[in-house]
């Protein structure tokens, strides 16, 4: 019945990453070492991450025709995403500038780029996508009027995964269509109002389930993830692992557990499938780079 297992909607970046022996201040030129170019942004890196995992995915985005929209479709397509949803022109590709410091502090300046015209109308002309998908997800470094038609889109029986990545208050359409909401302790901090949050994971996603997501998944890194369906909250453990770079290991997770509830996991093993794809991220350098097989996902 469907063509595709996951639906990925969101951004695609080219990241430019420079190693600084510290950050320039106010007025400052520091010297840099070699500038390395990755494929990221937040939608492409869910996309990859889905299908290194052997998921039958599509992308929809928006590229500038340039060199860096390029190697995100070349990083695409190596991967195994259909990139029949990845419009091209009218704007230069996202672009994310990082300067990394010796201990592995990062400061990030993104421009959003094509990323910022992936409009309400891209959604309704992408139709026949959406039908083709069984679970579609989505972040926010897209406008919040394109997620919302999303989800104003969505076919009958299509499940909707949301990561509110950076995250920001969201309007009860998209969240009582989140099944589920995926956040760490800033973003559920964030859509909670801060004051109010309480403490412990439990607190948060207790919270969050009230403003009207069918489901809830709080992710807590090395100590695995938290989910919350109504009927009670679940811990699910992760694998302990020696990390290298956790750039991207929020993306894979999202992908992995939003692909999983598509085959008919349940939320909390789903979850902890995600989890384990998410260790595995971790142990390599990179974004898109460190995506595990499935294979390398059971050698675990």
């Amino acid at each position: 019945m469907y063509d595709y297992d996951l639906l990925v909607v969101g951004s695609a970046n080219a990241d430019l990453v420079i190693g600084v022996e510290r950050r320039p201040g106010a007025g400052e030129t520091v010297l840099g070492g070699d500038l390395s170019v990755h494929p990221g942004g937040k939608g492409a890196n869910q996309a990859v991450a889905a299908a290194r995992l052997g998921a039958r995915t599509a992308l929809l985005a928006r590229v500038g025709d340039d060199g860096h929209g390029r190697l995100l479709l070349d990083s695409l397509r190596s991967a195994g995403v259909d990139p029949a949803g990845v419009l091209a022109g009218g704007a230069p590709t996202g672009v994310a500038l990082i300067t990394v410091d010796p201990s592995g502090d990062n400061s990030i300046v993104v421009s959003p780029g094509a990323n910022a015209r992936l409009t309400p109308a891209d959604v309704r002309a992408a139709e026949g996508l959406l039908r083709a998908s069984r679970v579609v997800s989505a972040q926010l470094e897209i406008p919040l009027e394109t997620v919302e038609e999303v989800v104003r889109a969505l076919p009958s029986g299509t499940r909707f995964v949301l990561n509110p990545s950076p995250p920001r208050p969201l309007p009860a359409e998209v969240l009582a269509a989140c099944d589920p909401l995926i956040v760490n302790e800033h973003e559920a901090r964030v859509i909670l109002g801060g004051a109010g949050a309480g403490e412990r994971p439990e607190d948060w996603a207790r919270g969050l389930l009230a403003l009207g997501p069918r489901s809830v998944v709080v992710t807590l890194g090395a100590e695995g993830a938290l989910v919350y369906d109504g009927s009670g909250a679940t811990r699910v453990a992760s694998v302990k692992v020696d990390a290298v770079d956790t750039t991207g290991a929020g993306d894979a997770f999202t992908a992995a557990l939003a692909w999983r509830l598509g085959t008919g996991a349940s939320l909390a093993e789903a979850a902890g499938y995600a989890a384990r794809v998410g260790a595995a991220a971790v142990t390599k350098p990179g974004a898109q780079e460190s995506y595990p097989t499935a294979e390398e996902v059971r050698a675990l």
